[in-house]
């Protein structure tokens, strides 16, 4: 029995699935929403003979498009992204990101920043006037991440050690996670890139003017927005 949340963020990674065309090379996002999006496009490949081929964001990613049988290609052989569909944890007004909840930040910020155009599906619970609710991951090095750890918290954040149960997360890249508890984030552009410059410093999940649409659900309608 499916959740009316669940309803929409069905809807909305379907509705993605219509923007795709044939002998496109896709950007498949990670997280809940697009794994909805990923069963459409097998069913298109499967009984429409789609032809398209994805770049995963994500081992999880990965194993269920081979699983549901989308091909897939890498960047060794391709070097542009017609279309990057992916999902976000925070969406402000002006379409900035807050991304990284699942772990998969740096692979998804490479894959949708390489995309010509990228369309974020989400339930209409992740529509915020600004970012920061949600603690902002960023991926660091684990060698002296306690000292990376306290030259971010100078930012005005909690930074917190992402764990798995007992064990501390590491990343498909093999790095560690901090989710950093801001108040309210009103300057996403600005605090991404000083971030950036921290020595030890991966990736942030700050998403910020990438994105062309974002496709949600509301009472099971879809809503598109788009500046």
């Amino acid at each position: 029995m499916l959740t009316q949340i669940d309803i929409n963020k069905k809807i909305a990674g379907e509705e993605a699935v219509n923007y795709i065309k044939d002998g496109m090379t896709i950007g498949l996002g990670s997280g809940s929403t697009v794994n909805w999006m990923l069963k459409k496009l097998a069913n298109r490949v499967k009984n429409e003979g789609l032809n398209i081929k994805g770049i995963p964001t994500s081992i999880k990613t990965e194993l269920l498009a081979k699983d549901l049988g989308i091909p897939l290609t890498n960047f060794t052989d391709v070097e542009q992204i017609d279309l990057a569909i992916d999902g976000a944890d925070e969406v402000d007004n002006n379409l900035n990101l807050l991304k990284g909840g699942g772990g998969s930040l740096v692979r998804e910020k490479i894959v949708d920043a390489m995309a010509k155009k990228l369309i974020i599906i989400i339930d209409e619970s992740k529509l915020v006037t600004h970012l920061g609710a949600f603690p902002l991951p960023i991926e660091i090095l684990p060698f002296g991440w306690n000292i990376t750890a306290k030259h971010i918290a100078n930012f005005g954040c909690e930074p917190i050690l992402r764990k798995k149960e007992e064990d501390v997360f590491v990343s498909d890249n093999g790095n560690y996670i901090l989710d950093c508890k801001f108040d309210r984030i009103l300057h996403p552009k600005s605090l991404h890139e000083n971030l950036k410059l921290l020595v030890g410093v991966v990736e942030t999940g700050l998403f910020v003017g990438m994105t062309d649409k974002v496709i949600t659900a509301r009472n099971g309608e879809i809503v598109m927005i788009q500046h």
